[in-house]
């Protein structure tokens, strides 16, 4: 059961902070807050999630990079150039090690308003670092594991953040609905979205990419929205304009393009 439970918190805990963190604030702009928030927050990503850590900035810059060049070979993880799930997530890996490693030329409009924490994000990214997390998690299941079938949930958890985007980046982009028809092939992956909090609205977000609510109709909920307006309410945060302005006047925040 404690197995389990881990599981659970790990998967909402790390998505929220990607979701939040690296996505809607990172990629988009989508809201502002102080530095030391900001650190708060790199703190937070850190904990949750541990071995499958993703610098806030290199998901930033490759996240950019996804919709100025949405289904071209210059998307990091597009599934028209995959042949296969894992495959698109080998190559994500690469375009993400070639950022963090900066063997990726990127163009100045990419690189705006980036989160910075060099020291900090050199370590949580780091080989030693991911090592410790990953005997720490493995110490957990030795401990409290009590079915054989238990660890084969290890190898998801060291490597989730891969699993979340590749469940977006992959199917979003291949089954769903649509409520907007876009020069792109995002798609709405679910009604009711409490599996990726929010995330899977994916046409609704290359509609909007800088929305800071991704649900649209009646019942796309997203989860996380609630808890912003609570951060905005608490004054941890401050909404940026794009992040409400009507569709129509929605211009993309670091690139020409939706």
């Amino acid at each position: 059961m404690s197995i389990v439970i881990l599981f659970i918190t790990v998967w909402y805990l790390s998505l929220f902070a990607q979701t939040f963190f690296h996505h809607r604030y990172a990629s988009h702009g989508a809201f502002t807050m102080s530095k030391g928030w900001e650190r708060f927050f790199f703190i937070f990503t850190y904990i949750t999630q541990g071995p499958h850590y993703m610098s806030p900035r290199a998901y930033a810059i490759m996240h950019r990079l996804h919709h100025a060049h949405t289904d071209t070979e210059l998307d990091p993880h597009s599934p028209a150039f995959s042949s296969n799930l894992l495959s698109m997530m080998l190559r994500t890996r690469r375009f993400y090690c070639d950022v963090v490693e900066g063997k990726l030329q990127v163009e100045k409009r990419f690189m705006k308003n980036l989160p910075e924490w060099k020291g900090f994000d050199k370590w949580a990214n780091s080989t030693p670092s991911r090592i410790l997390w990953s005997v720490a998690y493995l110490t957990f299941f030795f401990i409290f594991a009590t079915s054989w079938w238990m660890y084969l949930l290890l190898p998801v958890l060291l490597a989730l953040g891969a699993f979340h985007g590749a469940l977006i980046n992959w199917f979003a982009h291949k089954y769903g609905y649509i409520n907007f028809r876009l020069k792109n092939t995002s798609r709405n992956l679910l009604f009711i979205d409490v599996l990726m909090l929010g995330e899977s609205y994916h046409n609704n977000h290359h509609k909007r990419p800088s929305a800071v609510n991704f649900g649209k109709r009646w019942h796309e909920i997203d989860p996380v929205y609630p808890i912003i307006r609570l951060m905005v309410w608490m004054r941890i945060i401050k909404l940026s304009k794009l992040s409400v302005a009507p569709a129509e006047n929605i211009v993309h925040l670091h690139t020409d393009k939706h």
